[in-house]
């Protein structure tokens, strides 16, 4: 393939296996659609139901689905056809969901990008995906994110062109005159249904979650992605009445697809769109619009708790429950969320690379604060599996592998990092470490890489963190393992203490003994920090504590 030539994006796809594929079908999990098709069939059953809010912005499903088809001809005439790839690097706002919208019914392929990419990760998504084009807002924070998709075109040999919301360089394509309604909508509509994109192709690629490395690529076809969508959406009970709150990145899965935006909108439900999970600003979004369903990390939980013990005033009596996922929330947070917050809590627990799990509304207490869930969909399959590949007894804690309907079998475009992600027959090694309770129901004990082995004894990270979480002054803790000469490992503990307040080891120690936990669990260390380091998916980077542990180990290391 020549330089500049872009090859057909199921040439870099590793496809479940025709057996796979007719039990999915025949089971009804793959139905055959393009996304597209479930949002016009949500507007055509009620248009001029409000569907979409961003600030002063309000609009109906026949807007939003008139403005995502004239959007769609746009790119088309653009030069952009089905199946080219678009790196889309845009923060919250009504523009994200039009354009994507707008390509799911074009078959242009979506790149999900997060603003807080720079040109090393950006550069290396437009390469790996052979992106055609790069959408971006011209700056967000004092970051001038249209000078950087520039660069990154000009440095291209497959970049074409670069869509900005309000830029103000020339050859830039304004994303808001793309996104206006289109001048016939149901000619517009009829010629869009003429050329809908395969449901079996790839509808939109994700980035994946790890800690290393370039962002890996995860394509999801229209049909995986829809399966998953809809059986969450059955599990959350969203239908017409649902109000949606997004403050997430709209880049993740998660609020887009868990059942999250998509869900809503294929239900027949309203998204409420905000930039951040700030509870100065989603507190009054949720009583303004009577908001039902918001999606949280584990962080933000922390921060809408401390927010709404100062601010009774405020009125959230409309949300229903709250959604936690991205990492495990803590036991002792999870019991918080209804007696404070007056909604229930919804734990998740799933991946870009497909697995997803959610306990159910209608859960007891145990299930909703001590597990993660249990998977959507019954012909999800779950292995655990030792350091060496072998099941261990059920019960035990063990690293999960998982496939089924919407787990892709591989990475795009990457032969060598599949061998070790996944197995030869299909199974995607998660590198979580987790146990299946008799209910069915699962918990998150870590990562494989995430547990101390302190001589020969096995300490979850996340139990620490747990626990240490309880102490007075502690707003959030990370537990990484720490070299040691005699043991092999050592517990290191990072701590973000609270304004004002002090945490020292001793006081670690002391909450842990009285709360029973085993001496060989103690913390040997407490590093105190301003803030904990994250991924490029708002993930504590554990990958960054261990390395920087080692670097204070280092200087503090007599010299010879």
């Amino acid at each position: 393939m020549s330089e500049g030539e872009v090859g057909p994006s199921r040439a870099g796809t590793v496809p479940w296996p025709p057996a796979a594929v007719a039990r999915y079908v025949e089971r009804g999990w793959w139905e055959g659609r393009p996304l597209g098709s479930y949002l016009h069939e949500a507007a055509d059953a009620a248009p001029d139901r409000e569907c979409l809010v961003d600030g002063p912005v309000r609009m109906t499903f026949r807007e939003l689905m008139a403005r995502a088809d004239g959007a769609a001809l746009r790119l088309a005439a653009l030069g952009l056809r089905c199946d080219d790839r678009m790196v889309v690097q845009l923060p919250n706002c009504w523009q994200f969901l039009v354009l994507t919208l707008a390509c799911l019914r074009l078959g242009v392929l979506p790149v999900m990008a997060l603003p807080a990419h720079r040109h090393r990760e950006i550069s290396a998504i437009a390469r790996l995906a052979q992106a055609r084009a790069i959408a971006v807002a011209a700056s967000v924070k004092g970051f001038d994110h249209e000078a950087l998709a520039w660069q990154v075109a000009d440095e291209s040999d497959t970049v074409e062109c670069v869509l900005a919301a309000q830029g103000a360089r020339a050859g830039s394509v304004d994303l808001r005159a793309l996104c206006e309604p289109a001048d016939d909508p149901e000619r517009a509509r009829k010629e869009l249904d003429d050329a809908a994109p395969d449901p079996r192709g790839v509808a939109m690629f994700l980035l994946s979650g790890g800690t290393t490395g370039m962002p890996k690529l995860i394509a999801r076809t229209h049909d995986d992605y829809a399966c998953m969508i809809r059986l969450a959406a059955r599990i959350c009970d969203f239908g017409s009445d649902t109000v949606y709150l997004a403050v997430l990145p709209l880049a993740h899965g998660f609020p887009m697809a868990g059942p999250g935006v998509l869900g809503a909108l294929m239900c027949g439900g309203r998204v409420v769109v905000e930039p951040s999970p700030a509870p100065e600003r989603a507190f009054p979004a949720i009583e303004r619009e009577r908001v039902t369903v918001t999606s949280l990390v584990p962080a933000a939980v922390h921060r809408w708790l401390e927010y709404r013990a100062g601010r009774q005033d405020l009125d959230l009596s409309s949300l229903r429950f709250m959604q936690s996922g991205g990492a495990r929330l803590p036991d002792h947070i999870a019991r918080r969320i209804g007696p404070e917050l007056g909604c229930a809590l919804q734990q998740v627990y799933g991946m870009g690379e497909g697995l997803l799990c959610l306990t159910r509304l209608d859960d007891p207490e145990d299930v909703v604060c001590h597990t993660q869930g249990r998977p959507v969909c019954p012909d999800d399959e779950l292995m655990f599996v030792d350091g060496d590949g072998v099941a261990v007894a059920e019960g035990e804690p063990g690293v999960l592998l998982t496939r089924g309907p919407y787990t892709p079998r591989g990475y795009y475009r990457a032969p060598e990092l599949n061998q070790a992600a996944f197995t030869a027959d299909g199974w995607y090694r998660t590198g979580d470490v987790v146990r299946r309770r008799a209910d069915g129901n699962l918990v998150v004990e870590g990562r494989d890489k995430d547990v101390i082995n302190r001589g020969g004894e096995k300490i979850s990270a996340d139990e620490i963190e747990e626990v240490a979480g309880r102490v007075d002054g502690v707003a959030r803790a990370a537990a990484v393992a720490m070299p040691d000469e005699e043991l092999g490992e050592v517990v290191c503990l990072y701590v973000v203490p609270r304004p004002g307040c002090r945490v020292t080891l001793e006081d670690v120690r002391t909450l842990m003994k009285r709360a029973g936990v085993a001496r060989f669990k103690l913390p040997a260390r407490l590093v105190p920090v301003g803030e904990l380091p994250v991924t490029n998916v708002g993930k504590t980077d554990k990958a960054a504590l261990r390395a920087d542990i080692r670097r204070r180990m280092r200087a503090e290391a007599p010299r010879s």
